[in-house]
């Protein structure tokens, strides 16, 4: 009985007849077109096939076939089986089958939408040269570059450093605007509650008021601005401006003292002469010259588009030489009439007084037009600013993208001076960070192509141009975008050219251009990448192993193996080759994947985990090709897992956070969040766990979250300060730091007071002041994860000033609360106590407690002799091949073994997937050993184009640039 329920049960859930329609699954959202050209293998079609719906259907017939046994041996061995769990897992995994499988055969990599370069030190190298080399007051422009380059690059800091260094020798107020909007964009500050697009963050470099004054000055950028000095003034020359007008209707000119009168309508506004003639020449020649006017004491002015009210203001104003007490329609009307009569001061003054009462949206969306049609410069620039500072919700305003998206856009912009690549670029950035595949997106971008000059903006604008029409599914158009940026140099769409011919059916002249690629260009992992999508079989197989050893951090690869693997039902070897790319880089896609393999496995708690990390990194993530919410898929699974209450999440985060789980943790505070989303404690957890992740842009959305949702004063400014400090503003962030704990002394403000001191060059006098900081934040209430992070920086700075007891004292306190990163602090305390075996146990006893213990083993072979080191660095490499130590040391150990061209390639391996400044400033200084100058000069450059201020490639800069002088 139980049996023929079970298989009434399946019947009416149609499974089989599920397997039999075709499911097609694509990580990354693209067109079938290329599935249409070809047969998919990975698709399943009746029974035959051998995809991840084959894995299901095999464990559910296992089952069957299961019971049917069973019960030929004895018919009451059923209740043995858990039928409930079969029902529900089967019922789990129909259900999911309906958004479709995971397929190798409609799997592709995405396009990247910025310029990458075959050879990208040389690039760098390039790029620093000429911010060097050209004039001051050109620099914006190659800064400008710097950032275009920086953009594909995964560290956000290079570009905000870019993007600060443009701003700071900009010199029109139109670039200044916009720089500083797009450095205020980066904070996402429109996030923040309370917050408004003017709201000064206190420096010049982003101060909107500071924007609208021109001039080069970058000494002054990172001054504090005067905003609170001028809020003072303005106040005060509010209230003199009232004396002075009611003085001003009380003694305006008098008939004794005119000698001019103009009539408009029935009125006469009496004026003097010469005072009119100071507002322009055509007014001079007209008063004084040989017109009839000159002749006359009353002109009729009733033609001349200017009101009674308008023309008395014109009076007063030939007097005062102000107009900042008039009402603003009238300003308006002065505007006009400065435009029609040349009166450049006049226009002047209108112009900077309508720009100040620029303050919000509304304003700025009536104001712009009277600014276009005037040809305004400030207070088009004023309400420019307000639409950049409100990106990307002004995106949404119609009205706005009217003034930047129509065919006519950028002519009107130009004509005012307020048209140029920057501006576009940063609003075609935001429109395809919004809605890659808008209508806005395509119109900016056709702006930018408009404004395209120079090459890199060129090659930029094509290829950007190229990557949207792609997402569009407009195939024909995509191509011939990809083809012009590669036509202006830019080697890297041709992979876009490729694909899109590939999507049209032509797949063997796709194969034959990245064949021609590898053939004409040094050698990359993303070109082995693309040819392994045009190739079948074990040539496939080998382009995208070929790939992860030119370039390990491409996910594609480990996403295809792991799928093919799957395919052939080997879903545990699946599950690692996709865990080996999770383990240094964490990505929705991968996290996808795992959570896919998880629920074939019925491991749902593995599941539901990957799942909620993904929640973390994109809160809107869509799961099988956008069309599950992975919100959704939470709750499918929520029944299928063990059920913790508040307190045993605290239990599991407390467990996950000792054992080095980031991943996991992150897991158990987004289930946290679920039942107290407004707990601003959890998000700044979360905000710590995404930053030791690299994932910067999701721990910046962390921590604003965590300040919407702060109870209190100090709280909410302890959270503003670690924005501060996140985006490179230290001094603001101790400011913060301070403030708060002059209202209220804690744990997070005391210890964010001591990091940001701490990342300086510290001296004796420096440490003991971190050292209390660190003592008063412990003496505050917090949690043990805390406190333990406490204690290990509290015992870091004790090994600085030399105090090894104290140190080892504070390590094991923090031990003692399981925080299991102290015994990377405990083995250098053993270190420098010369006890070297102990420090090598101490690191041993990390690799076995850590989940993610590719930094223990890069410790510990400080602590062993030359086999045992290479050995751990081995494995180093394996487990995250970005970490750039062992590269290093491999390379210095073949140099000590005078294989010097050996040590060089070992460090060019590493630089052709990670520009790193410790790589480059190594690889120069082999270079000079062996007497290649050139080859040093541009690693130097190179190095310094990451890092300018950095000593010693300075220093070896020099050297190297002397000796080529002398070779001359």
């Amino acid at each position: 009985m139980y049996h023929a329920n079970l298989v009434a049960a399946m019947r009416s859930l149609k499974l089989i007849e599920g397997y039999k329609s075709t499911q097609i699954y694509a990580i990354n959202p693209s067109d079938t077109a290329a599935a249409d050209c070809a047969p998919v293998s990975g698709a399943t079609t009746g029974s035959g096939g051998g995809g991840l719906g084959d894995k299901i259907l095999h464990q559910i017939s296992d089952h069957h076939q299961t019971s049917n046994s069973i019960k030929s041996k004895s018919n009451g061995s059923l209740l043995n089986l858990d039928v409930s769990r079969v029902l529900q897992a089967a019922m789990l995994q129909e259900r999911l089958l309906t958004y479709g499988l995971p397929s190798t055969d409609l799997l592709e990599p995405e396009i990247d939408p910025c310029l990458r370069f075959v050879d990208f030190i040389g690039t760098l190298a390039d790029v620093y040269r000429r911010i060097e080399g050209c004039p001051q007051f050109d620099r914006t422009a190659v800064y400008l570059e710097q950032c275009a380059v920086f953009r594909g690059l995964s560290d956000p800091k290079l570009f905000r450093r870019s993007l600060r260094s443009a701003r700071q020798h900009a010199i029109d107020v139109h670039t200044k605007v916009v720089l500083s909007a797009w450095l205020r964009f980066e904070r996402r500050e429109d996030e923040l509650h309370g917050s408004s697009a003017l709201d000064c963050c206190g420096r010049n470099i982003e101060c909107a008021k500071a924007c609208l004054t021109s001039g080069y000055d970058p000494e002054s950028a990172y001054d504090h601005c005067d905003c609170d000095w001028r809020r003072r003034r303005m106040a005060e020359d509010d209230e003199a401006a009232t004396e002075v007008d009611d003085d001003d209707e009380l003694y305006s000119t008098s008939e004794e003292d005119s000698d001019l009168a103009f009539c408009i309508g029935d009125e006469e506004i009496r004026c003097m002469r010469y005072n009119i003639s100071l507002l322009s020449r055509p007014f001079k020649v007209m008063l004084y010259g040989n017109f009839v006017e000159a002749r006359r004491e009353m002109i009729y002015f009733s033609q001349n588009g200017i009101s009674v009210e308008g023309m008395r203001a014109l009076e007063l104003y030939s007097r005062r030489r102000k107009v900042d007490s008039f009402d603003p329609r009238v300003v308006l009307e002065l505007l006009s009439f400065a435009n029609k009569f040349c009166c450049d001061e006049l226009k002047s003054a209108c112009d900077i007084y309508l720009a100040s009462l620029v303050d919000g949206m509304g304003k700025a969306t009536v104001l712009m037009d009277y600014g276009l049609e005037e040809m305004a410069y400030q207070l088009v620039a004023a309400c420019l600013q307000v639409f950049l500072r409100e990106l990307p919700g002004s995106l949404q305003n119609h009205k706005v993208m009217a003034f930047f998206c129509s065919s006519d856009a950028s002519q009107r912009l130009a004509l005012v001076g307020h048209c140029s690549f920057h501006l576009y670029y940063f609003l075609s950035q935001t429109a395809m960070d919004d809605d890659m595949k808008s209508n806005t997106t395509v119109m900016l971008l056709e702006r930018l192509v408009e404004c395209a000059v120079v090459k890199w903006q060129k090659q930029l604008a094509f290829h950007l141009l190229g990557c949207v029409m792609y997402e569009r599914k407009e195939y024909k158009d995509a191509e011939k975008w990809f083809q012009a940026a590669a036509d202006a140099g830019h080697i890297y769409s041709v992979v876009g050219v490729a694909r899109s011919r590939y999507k049209r059916c032509h797949k063997y002249t796709a194969y034959k251009l990245i064949n021609s690629l590898l053939a004409e260009n040094t050698q990359t992992g993303w070109m082995y990448q693309e040819r392994s999508l045009y190739c079948v079989g074990k040539e496939k197989m080998s382009d995208l192993d070929k790939a992860t050893e030119l370039d390990p951090t491409l996910s594609f690869p480990y996403m295809y193996r792991s799928i093919a693997l799957a395919e052939e039902k080997k879903t545990g070897a699946a599950v690692s080759e996709i865990n080996k790319i999770i383990g240094f880089k964490v990505s929705p896609d991968c996290l996808e994947l795992r959570a896919w393999l998880s629920i074939l496995q019925e491991n749902y708690e593995g599941a539901l985990r990957d799942i909620r990390a993904i929640l973390t990194l994109e809160p809107n993530y869509m799961m099988f090709n956008g069309r599950l919410p992975a919100d959704h898929l939470v709750d499918l699974l929520h029944p299928h897992v063990p059920q913790w209450s508040q307190a045993d999440c605290w239990m599991q985060l407390y467990d996950r956070w000792s054992s080095v789980d980031d991943i996991g943790s992150l897991a158990v505070v987004h289930h946290m969040l679920a039942n107290d989303p407004g707990k601003s404690l959890l998000r700044f957890r979360q905000s710590l766990l995404l930053l030791r992740l690299n994932c910067q842009k999701a721990a910046m959305r962390s921590l604003r979250l965590a300040q919407n949702c702060s109870t209190s004063d100090h709280e909410r400014l302890v959270y503003e300060g670690w924005i501060l400090y996140d985006t490179g503003h230290r001094e603001e962030a101790l400011s913060k730091a301070e403030e708060s704990i002059s209202i209220q002394r804690s744990f997070e403000a005391f210890f964010l007071k001591a990091y940001a001191l701490a990342d300086t060059n510290i001296n004796q006098e420096s440490s003991s002041y971190i050292i209390q900081l660190l003592e008063e934040a412990l003496r505050c209430p917090s949690d043990g994860l805390r406190k333990g992070q406490a204690l290990n920086n509290l015992g870091s700075v004790y090994v600085d000033c030399e105090k090894l007891d104290l140190a080892a004292d504070c390590y094991m306190s923090a031990l003692n609360i399981k925080h299991t990163r102290a015994h990377q602090g405990l083995a250098r305390v053993y270190h420098l106590k010369s006890q070297r075996k102990a420090a090598y146990d101490e690191m041993t006893k990390l690799i076995e407690k850590a989940r993610n213990n590719a930094s223990a083993y890069e410790k510990r072979s400080e602590y062993c002799e030359r086999d045992m080191a290479k050995k751990d660095l081995g494995m180093v490499t394996e487990l995250d091949p970005l970490r750039t130590y062992p590269y290093r040391f491999r390379a210095a150990v073949l140099m000590d073994d005078h294989k010097e061209d050996e040590a060089i390639s070992e460090l060019s391996r590493a630089l052709a997937f990670k520009p790193d400044l410790q790589l480059l400033h190594l690889r120069a200084a082999f270079h000079e050993s062996v007497g290649n100058i050139t080859a040093t000069l541009q690693d130097c450059e190179a190095a310094l184009c990451l890092d300018p201020n950095h000593a010693d490639t300075l220093e070896l800069y020099r050297k190297a640039r002397e000796k080529a002088n002398e070779q001359q």
